[in-house]
């Protein structure tokens, strides 16, 4: 509706009743208009009736739905349901064209456009994060590993004779692979112990640059979020490293956009050494479905490298997610989601601390690590290590999702290399524990849920296993026995019917 049919519709309905409507009318399109001008993320909200209108008017600009479209080639935008048309915004075309993921598609205007704003929403967002020099990003439509992947990609045109990259121990199989999957080797650099946090070994990582040569390195692979014990890696100190031996240092970030420490860590790093590119999960910081990833630099013409070496057009699906996501919160509602997450970190903290010590156990001292927690499980490994996995399995049938249970001692073999250890980020931690995080989006009732199956657990496995200084289950629990006693036997039959390991039970969901 323009001006011109408003008019007209002044002759059907009252002249002040259309006015009005108008006047609603432009008020949608003012926001519209402000998001295009500024390419910032609004300040406050919109409502869905202000996001679907400017999706809908997107979506007819690609010509998929021109009418009278005549479309002859293969791949024209056609869709044979009418369902996955509309859970789509029906925006067909995706983004990008065979040469670049953030090119232009002349048959997509609308989806293009939509490409644009979402990168420019997103960088604005990185700024406010904490990484206010980030000069570029896009959004790909691959998880963190595949998107770390790709940068390492771009790194082999710039370093050809490179083989190597040098990675700080962390133990989630898809930050190895990565680097597997782009056809170099892996350079395993184990972390230090300093009390009960395991820190970068920075000594290792250039004496290590040295032994290689650093034109036979392609990069160092460092992290920022992490399961406890483990920390953040030192960024500033192996951004300098890396500057003093001119190595490129690609970052995972993976869920490091909702923790102010480890955005300040980048923004750090990036002024007093090198960060070439970092990396950061949708739906770890955003609460969107999985499936993407966002590639963030400070030098634009190596973050466009990055992005041609994506090979073909992309879904845009990723990108449609957290532009409405981005739009529905505007920066307050994304600040105030930071905020109660740091709150609940707090509490789970004393929660966690109050629960260990009743049992005989302790939360474990991380001080440098913002969003995950552990605690020991030491009773447990003095009497069997199977009542380790089996605290696990029990959370894991009670509906407890995401806490990790790390036994002493599990090997994983991931493409030739054995990690002694493993999930432990070392070969031999000091005692087996349990991890819980606060992560974005995470309430009270979450945590007080929590902290309740996870004491009874532990009551009834001390029991059980006869350790002493159990606890004796009153009130409420002693009613509640019966049920818990099968739910145990249950969680016991389950593992040895499917044959569910450890290392699957003890993952986060």
């Amino acid at each position: 509706m323009n001006a011109e049919n408003f008019a007209l519709c002044e002759k059907i309905v009252s002249p002040s009743y259309i006015r009005q409507g108008l006047q609603a009318h432009r008020t949608h399109e003012h926001l519209i208009r402000l998001l295009i001008e500024k390419g910032k993320c609004p300040e406050d909200e919109w409502d869905e009736n202000t996001i679907e209108l400017f999706l809908h008017e997107l979506a007819i600009m690609d010509s998929n739905n021109f009418l009278g479209n005549c479309g002859v080639g293969e791949r024209e935008g056609r869709v044979a349901s009418s369902l996955v048309a509309r859970r789509h915004y029906r925006l067909m075309h995706g983004i990008g064209r065979s040469g670049d993921i953030a090119a232009i598609q002349p048959k997509a205007a609308g989806s293009s456009l939509l490409n644009k704003i979402t990168n420019s929403l997103v960088l604005d967002i990185l700024r406010i994060a904490g990484v206010r020099s980030v000069s570029s990003c896009f959004v790909v439509p691959m998880a963190t590993g595949m998107s770390l992947t790709l940068c390492f990609l771009a790194l082999r045109h710039r370093r050809p004779k490179a083989k190597f990259i040098i990675w700080p121990r962390i133990d989630q199989k898809s930050c190895y692979k990565s680097m597997i999957t782009a056809g170099f080797e892996p350079v395993v650099i184990e972390n230090l112990l300093e009390g009960d946090e395991l820190r970068t070994d920075l000594q290792s990582v250039e004496s290590k640059i040295q032994q290689l040569g650093a034109e036979n390195v392609l990069c160092v692979h460092s992290t920022t979020s992490c399961f406890a014990p483990r920390a953040p890696d030192r960024l500033e100190e192996l951004a300098q490293i890396c500057a003093k031996y001119d190595v490129p240092h690609i970052v995972n970030n993976a869920y490091g956009v909702q923790l102010s420490k480890c955005m300040h860590l980048i923004q750090q790093a990036a002024r007093v050494g090198r960060i070439d590119a970092f990396v950061q999960s949708l739906d770890k910081n955003f609460m969107v479905p999985v499936g993407g990833a966002i590639v963030a630099g400070f030098d634009d013409i190596f973050i466009q490298e990055i992005s041609k070496m994506y090979p073909g057009r992309a879904s845009a699906s990723p990108s449609v997610d957290v532009l409405i996501t981005l739009l529905s919160l505007g920066v307050n509602g994304y600040k105030r989601l930071l905020k109660e997450r740091k709150e609940m970190f707090s509490y789970l903290s004393s929660e966690i601390k109050k629960l260990s010590e009743a049992h005989g156990e302790r939360l474990l001292e991380t001080p440098n690590n913002p969003v995950s927690l552990a605690m020991s499980l030491k009773k447990f490994h003095e009497r069997s290590d199977r009542a380790v996995t089996q605290l696990g399995s029990m959370l894991f049938t009670r509906l407890v999702s995401g806490a990790r249970v790390v036994p002493v001692g599990t090997k994983q073999d991931i493409n030739g290399y054995t990690f002694q250890g493993f999930m432990s980020h070392t070969n031999c931690y000091q005692c087996p524990y349990l991890n819980a995080a606060s992560a974005i989006g995470i309430k009270k009732q979450d945590v007080d849920l929590f902290i309740k199956k996870l004491d009874k657990c532990l009551k009834i496995l001390l029991k059980e296993k006869g350790i002493s200084g159990a606890e004796m289950e009153t009130g409420t629990a002693m009613l509640e026995k019966s049920s818990d006693t099968d739910m145990g036997q249950l969680s016991e039959t389950v593992q040895n019917n499917l044959k569910i390991g450890a290392d699957m039970v003890n993952q986060p969901v």
